[in-house]
């Protein structure tokens, strides 16, 4: 082989790399385009819940920095209405763990579920276990993805996407409320309203309900024996296990 052969065989392997290189970056951009719409929904409601959190932030007394990073390294929806009054009241790790345990426990199970779409995404694998919320979840499991849409990087997007609308939703509202110059007394009392939406949307859509029966039998009765401050975890804990014992019936249910 002379040397004009091996130069015209270099140009070619560069050429061929760089076109390589080309379909990729467009194909990741291809992705991002495919990737926002299906979470303009999520936007929607990550927004305003976090308005709301960021006002009951300010209301509290938090600056700035607390609802913003704890919507961003946190990033538990409900949890972190609950966290308010932790960060307000005696300081019980033990009680802290075991409450932000029971309440987000249901991301063991969708990470399982998850394990073999996130096995081969490289190392955006990480992002995507930590990011992983009710809506992504959902997302991520229920899309079909195109061929020509690289996977890794949808799960990705859809991750940071949700991450990003809760981070603005929770900056924007502490800011709204600064500007609140009327009584903001009881404004809390929005965690309570979001769990009677999700309690009423699964009443509409259940055919039996059995799982809001345990719910209701659980609470009353641990309100009951424990006591209003006390009566959460042991909830939790009961609901738990009344789930696990009662769960062939309940998937039964919903499958007739």
């Amino acid at each position: 082989m002379n040397n004009n052969e091996v130069r015209r065989t270099e140009k070619d392997i560069n050429q061929a790399d760089g076109a390589g290189k080309e379909v990729k970056s467009v194909n990741i951009k291809e992705t991002f385009k495919f990737a926002f719409p299906k979470t303009l929904p999520v936007m929607a409601g990550y927004v305003f819940l976090g308005i709301s959190y960021g006002i009951l932030m300010k209301t509290k007394g938090f600056g700035f920095r607390y609802p913003v990073s704890m919507a961003a390294i946190v990033y538990g929806g409900s949890l972190e209405f609950v966290m308010v009054d932790m960060l307000m009241s005696k300081f019980n790790p033990v009680q802290s763990f075991l409450l932000a345990l029971m309440i987000q426990a249901r991301h063991i199970f969708y990470g399982l579920s998850m394990l073999d779409k996130y096995n081969d995404i490289g190392g955006k694998k990480i992002y995507v276990i930590f990011a992983m919320s009710d809506e992504t979840f959902s997302i991520n499991c229920s899309t079909r993805v195109p061929a020509n849409i690289d996977k890794g990087w949808f799960y990705f997007f859809v991750s940071l996407f949700d991450h990003f609308y809760w981070v603005f939703g929770a900056g924007a509202g502490w800011l709204i409320g600064s500007l609140i110059t009327f009584n903001t007394e009881g404004l809390d009392f929005v965690m309570t309203a979001m769990f009677t939406v999700i309690l009423l949307d699964k009443l509409f859509h259940e055919k039996k309900h059995y799982t809001a029966v345990i719910g209701a039998l659980s609470s009353i009765s641990c309100l009951l024996i424990f006591g209003a401050d006390n009566f959460l975890i042991p909830t939790m804990a009961m609901m738990l296990i009344l789930l696990i014992a009662f769960r062939k019936p309940i998937e039964k249910a919903e499958l007739d």
